[in-house]
């Protein structure tokens, strides 16, 4: 088999984890291919993505291209003479790239295909409920997340896991098992599965902000899930009222206390170091959140500063 000449396409830091591995065991990247810079923030200072930032720092061919099917950029990718694609949190791709190299174009999405096919596969695997979940590779074809199976590696999920938690977790296992891919493909050793059809799949839409407030009228387990499964980002968010505010809060980590009560659910109970929120069969205490304005803070902190009426509540 010809020496392998790869062009890696991704953008964010859950693609660097991998690019690195691929760099560290020595692959030939020919070139890397990511998002255009943008500008971000009330400065709007330009912004350049995780993986460009890394492909600068180790000196590889980098393309920004903005449409992917301009004749400029298929001329310049053909060029580069790549005979293996790989594709980590990226866009999708039309078929006059995916189909371009010899051996193929795969892709690292962060589930246990066919489930969880979408943009957002490690947040609804916790705000699920999930104990396990893991990564897969796949040849690309003309649908998303739908192609024929490579390898797959399970991770477990930990119970106090934040989507933080499971992204490096996932990085890191991802990135051996891009390596084994690339392996098996070289030495051409090995056999590809058809995604299976089932009626019982689960989606991994997009999260928009407005999708991400809490809803207390949800079970404790419920709710724990959802605040672990969008923390840190883009984080889940309520209201806090308290007399005549209503304050937007971001709540980033909390912990469940199972107890029978007869309060309103959204009621706050909260002493000068504690918060906690009456939901169904129990109680949420709050450990760190976040008011509209201000930095994010540990509960016990924030409690020092801020005056609470008896009726304050949450949502």
């Amino acid at each position: 088999m010809e020496a392998l000449r790869i062009v890696f396409m991704g953008t964010p830091d859950f693609a660097v984890g991998i690019l690195d591995k691929l760099v560290k065991e020595n692959y030939n990247v020919v070139g890397v291919i990511t998002a255009p810079d943008r500008p971000a923030g009330r400065g709007r200072k330009i912004n350049e993505s995780a993986v460009k930032k890394y492909a600068v720092e180790h000196h590889l061919n980098i393309l920004q291209p903005t449409n992917l099917k301009d004749p400029d950029f298929l001329n310049t990718l053909a060029s580069l003479n790549a005979n293996l694609q790989i594709v980590v949190a990226f866009r999708m791709l039309p078929k006059l790239v995916w189909g371009m190299p010899k051996y193929g174009t795969f892709n690292l999405h962060a589930s246990l295909l066919p489930q969880y096919r979408g943009a957002a596969p490690i947040n609804w695997a916790i705000i699920n409920g999930e104990t396990k979940t893991g990564v897969t590779t796949f040849f690309i074809d003309e649908k998303i997340d739908t192609g024929a199976i490579i390898m797959q590696d399970e991770a477990i999920i930990e119970k106090t896991d934040n989507a933080e938690d499971l992204h490096d977790k996932l990085m890191h296992l991802g990135a051996e098992t891009v390596v084994k891919t690339v392996a098996r493909i070289q030495e051409g050793n090995f056999e590809t599965t058809k995604q299976p059809n089932s009626d019982d799949l689960k989606d991994a839409h997009k999260i928009f902000k407005e999708t991400c407030e809490i809803d207390w009228s949800k079970t404790a387990e419920d709710i724990y899930n959802f605040i672990r499964g969008l923390s840190p980002y883009p984080a889940a968010w309520t209201t806090l009222t308290n007399g005549d505010q209503t304050i937007i809060t971001k709540i980033y980590k909390a912990s469940i206390e199972v107890e029978e009560h007869d309060l309103p659910t959204g009621s706050l109970i909260f002493t000068k170091k504690h918060m906690k929120v009456a939901v169904q069969g129990g109680y949420l205490n709050l450990e760190e959140i976040q008011l509209q304005g201000k930095k994010r803070m540990f509960v016990r902190d924030l409690l020092n500063g801020l005056n609470l009426e008896k009726n304050a509540k949450m949502g």
